[in-house]
């Protein structure tokens, strides 16, 4: 099996190593692995792991709801059910934003063209 370091994790998705080690520290990364010198070992189930936790956070899934759902990663298929309704749910609050976000956008862009037509008179 393949291994990468963290410096190697954090440059494919350009984030801190200390970001890395937070999740770990939360539980969002679990049975990361260690070579002989305690250095942290990324196997691809981790990093799959891990892109799945970049994912819910840059969809604003609170830690403790990622958290939860990589708890029932780990316990495996029994869980497929309660990952399923949490994805879906989710799903339906990320659509949410969006809409709330694009309606907001349409304010800015009123408040563009204002000030945009104040300037050129």
């Amino acid at each position: 099996m393949k291994y990468c370091s963290i410096s190697e994790v954090s440059a494919r998705f350009n984030i801190p190593e200390s970001t890395l080690r937070y999740y770990e520290k939360k539980g969002l990364l679990p049975l990361i692995e260690r070579d002989e010198a305690g250095r942290r070992l990324y196997s691809e189930d981790q990093i799959s792991l891990l892109e799945a936790v970049i994912c819910l956070k840059n969809t604003h899934m609170p830690i403790r709801g990622i958290k939860q759902y990589i708890d029932w990663v780990v316990e495996g298929d029994t869980t497929i059910d309660l990952r399923l309704e949490m994805m879906r749910n989710h799903k339906q609050a990320v659509l949410g934003e969006i809409s709330l976000m694009t309606e907001s956008l349409k304010g800015i862009d009123v408040k563009i063209a204002r000030y945009t037509k104040r300037t050129y008179e």
